[in-house]
């Protein structure tokens, strides 16, 4: 058994399927960390960090208790990703009043399954964004080499630490100052938009070398062109790309369950072409997704965007 993992608290199984179609919740199976995989959900239900009072913790679950309304196969993509190897790692430990030992457990824990098998594309779900920073350590501890990071926001994440200390507002500035093999100018933003950022962040991404396009950007620009420049920037001179994913750069039409909704934000298909897209990057070997509030949400529509963006990322790497 893991020290820092539990197994998953929540595994569902679908009532209904029939003989030519394979239900998520079905395929999706607790692994025994023995069985070589492609990838894997794993769980960091951390919400004590975000800087909004939010319940983003309940998120992994609540990802486990929609998968058995979808299918393995996708028309739009034509993809059918059953012969993927997905499997359920379990969650990782938190501790309830201590975010930098929550922190460490994420790094940890990670640790401990990338050293039983480093191969497979990890897909992290949050808990808010603070997560990601002790996750690309860890991913960076056992993948040696250069790492690009893509990051879909609202939120440049490049917060200072004086005024409050790792935060879902700081995952960025952390990775920079912790001394890993990630180069400022192999970052790319996509979707940064509305009143919820400051100028001096802004700058701070200028003078560092972080490349950022915005909302409005997307929109005028497209969205296969913004991926598109994202991926030069992250895989140039890179071993390995990291997308990490946070909801509220989603227009809350389409994500209303998330601590920061606003207006501006990118469409359900956006984002699908984009996770599908960067999925596709034989580069790309991780994921999370973040900020989901399950609490906040109306009809689970936020949380099935979710399970949808992490489909269609696993149909970009089937169609490698």
């Amino acid at each position: 058994m893991a020290t820092y993992l539990n197994p998953p608290e929540v595994v569902r199984r679908s009532h209904w399927e029939d003989r030519y179609e394979k239900r998520v919740a079905n395929w999706f199976t607790p692994w025994d960390f023995q069985e070589k995989i492609d990838a894997g959900f794993i769980g960091a239900p951390l919400s004590r960090s975000s800087i909004m009072v939010s319940r983003a913790s309940e998120a992994p679950n609540a990802i486990r208790n929609e998968f058995p309304g979808f299918t393995t196969y996708s028309p739009d993509f034509d993809v059918d990703i059953r012969n993927l190897k997905f499997r359920d790692v379990g969650d990782i430990k938190m501790f309830i009043t201590d975010v930098k030992l929550s922190h460490s457990n994420i790094e940890n824990g990670l640790g401990e399954v990338f050293a039983a098998n480093s191969d497979f594309v990890p897909v992290i779900a949050g808990g808010d964004h603070s997560i990601t920073c002790p996750a690309v350590k860890a991913f960076c501890k056992y993948h040696p080499g250069k790492v690009g990071i893509i990051q879909f926001d609202a939120h440049h994440d490049v917060r200072n630490f004086e005024d409050g200390g790792p935060t879902n507002g700081t995952p960025i500035r952390g990775i920079l100052e912790s001394g890993v093999n990630v180069d400022p100018k192999n970052i790319a933003q996509i979707g940064i938009h509305g009143f919820m950022n400051a100028a001096y962040y802004r700058q701070f991404c200028r003078e560092t070398g972080i490349t950022v396009i915005t909302g409005r950007e997307v929109e005028q620009r497209g969205i296969n062109a913004a991926v598109e420049q994202a991926l030069e920037v992250a895989s140039d001179g890179t071993d390995y790309i990291y997308l990490t994913f946070d909801i509220d750069g989603v227009d809350a039409t389409y994500a209303p369950g998330t601590p920061a909704p606003g207006p501006g934000g990118l469409n359900a298909w956006q984002a699908m072409e984009g996770v599908y897209a960067i999925g596709r990057h034989p580069k790309t070997k991780a994921m999370d997704l973040v900020c989901i509030d399950p609490s906040r949400d109306v009809s689970s529509i936020t949380v099935r965007l979710g399970c949808t963006l992490i489909l269609t990322f696993l149909a970009g790497m089937a169609q490698r």
